[in-house]
C-alpha cells in the first residue's frame, strides 16, 4: 500500500478504523464485530456513487460508452446486498468472534468482463472505451472469506449474472422516473 498515493486515504482510513474499534474493546470491554466488505451491489444503488457497477449500468442505459481504465484486465468480486446483509445477520449472532472478517463473493471477474455482462444485460449498443489506469489502482481484489464459511457458515449464493440481472432492472426504473 501506498501510504501517500491516490488511494491513501481511503486504505489508510479503513485500517486506522480497525486498529480503533479493537483498542476500543480491549479498553472498555464493548462488543464489537469488525467486517471488512468488498464490492457490494444491488437495487438502490446511488445512480452517480462512482462505483463500477452503477456507473456501467447508468452508461449502457443511456447509450453512453462504458468507460474502462487501463485494459479492463483488472480482477474485482462482486457481492449481491442480500448476500452481504445475511453474512452480517449471522455475524452480528456469532458470540465469541469479532472479527476482522471478510464479506464478500470469492469469484473473480476481469473489469472488462463486467461491462461485457451489463452490455448483454441491458442488450444496449453501447462501446466500451479506454482511458488511463489511476496510480495505484489494485490489479486485484478478491476476498479469501475461508473464516467467514468456517465462523459463519456462510458463503454468497447469488451469482452475478442474476445480482446484475436485478439491479439493472432497479436502474432501468429510477432513470425512467
Amino acid at each position: 500500500m501506498n501510504p501517500v498515493g491516490l488511494r491513501s486515504c481511503y486504505d489508510e482510513g479503513k485500517r486506522v478504523a480497525e486498529t480503533l474499534f479493537f483498542d476500543y474493546h480491549r479498553q472498555n470491554g464493548v462488543d464489537i464485530r469488525v467486517a471488512r466488505i468488498f464490492n457490494t451491489y444491488g437495487p438502490r444503488m446511488v445512480i452517480d456513487d462512482g462505483r463500477v457497477v452503477s456507473n456501467f449500468i447508468v452508461q449502457a442505459l443511456r447509450g453512453e460508452a462504458l468507460t474502462v481504465y487501463g485494459e479492463g484486465s483488472q480482477t474485482r468480486s462482486f457481492c449481491y446486498v442480500s448476500d452481504l446483509v445475511d453474512a452480517i445477520i449471522r455475524f452480528m449472532d456469532c458470540d465469541g468472534f469479532t472479527g476482522p472478517v471478510n464479506m464478500g463473493n470469492p469469484e473473480e471477474f476481469t473489469i472488462r468482463q463486467l461491462a461485457e455482462a451489463i452490455l448483454r444485460i441491458t442488450g444496449s449498443s453501447s462501446k466500451v472505451i479506454s482511458k488511463p489506469l489511476p496510480a495505484d489502482d489494485p490489479v486485484r481484489r478478491c476476498p479469501d472469506i475461508r473464516l467467514a464459511r468456517e465462523k459463519l457458515g456462510w458463503s454468497p449464493t447469488v451469482s452475478l449474472e442474476e445480482g446484475l440481472e436485478k439491479t439493472v432492472a432497479y436502474f432501468s426504473e429510477v432513470l425512467q422516473a
